[in-house]
């Protein structure tokens, strides 16, 4: 996966995709083999070492903090502050206020970005299902991930939705950022992906061009149990 990238990770139910996300993201223990982004080795870390070393991660159904309003659960996310110590509270008042300002104008402006702005001190459970897929993408962000999986985003988006959430990752992708991308809707990979990587049964079974791989007579085997 080249940096930069917006990568489609697609193949039949079952076909080990989100297996595949919860190993890069140390939710799940690999069996054999190395992970590995830039020069970092992350098979054996935790989830949390690994999130500290540039992977953002959003889940097919999403997982706000349903009772914290959308800019808290912004905040929760961001790494490392200084208010999560409680000595540096009463040591150091003055950098841990500042940190909190700075954070919340960051968290602010990708909800902005988002369109989720006015939602701020909304309560994540009221949100429609497109927004809170919003949010998933927005709470990632908050750790200034290099790559970011990004487990089915277009379910349950409404049209609109989809096309605020594909201008994102656009505009993201052009920032710098690096995306794998589960879909099961072949018109929002055709438009955002490049290349496509298609499992079956736990392998990688090919890639590259969606327009080729839609054609390989693997992929129709694997999809359809037929190769015509």
């Amino acid at each position: 996966m080249s940096e930069g990238s917006i990568t489609g990770l697609i193949g039949p139910n079952g076909a080990g995709k989100t297996t595949l996300f919860n190993v890069i993201s140390g939710l799940t223990r690999a069996d054999d083999g190395q992970i590995r982004l830039g020069a970092d080795r992350l098979d054996g870390l935790s989830a949390h070492a690994i999130a500290r070393r540039g992977i953002g991660r959003t889940f097919q159904i999403p997982r706000p903090l349903g009772r914290m309003t959308v800019l808290e659960n912004m905040l929760v996310y961001a790494h490392d502050q200084l208010g999560e110590r409680l000595a540096r509270v009463f040591t150091a008042p003055r950098r841990v206020g500042a940190e909190e300002k700075r954070l919340r104008e960051r968290a602010r402006a990708i909800l902005e970005s988002m369109e989720l702005g006015p939602l701020a001190a909304a309560r994540a459970e009221t949100l429609s299902g497109g927004q809170k897929k919003l949010l998933e993408l927005a709470r990632a962000l908050m750790s200034d991930p290099r790559l970011i999986l990004l487990d089915e985003p277009g379910a349950g988006v409404n049209p609109t939705l989809m096309r605020s959430l594909v201008e994102t990752i656009r505009a993201l992708r052009a920032g710098g950022r690096t995306f794998l991308l589960i879909e099961h809707d072949m018109d929002l990979v055709t438009e955002l992906c490049d290349p496509v990587v298609v499992m079956a049964q736990g392998a990688r079974l090919t890639e590259g061009p969606f327009a080729d791989v839609r054609r390989d007579p693997r992929v129709l085997e694997a999809y359809l149990g037929t190769s015509r």
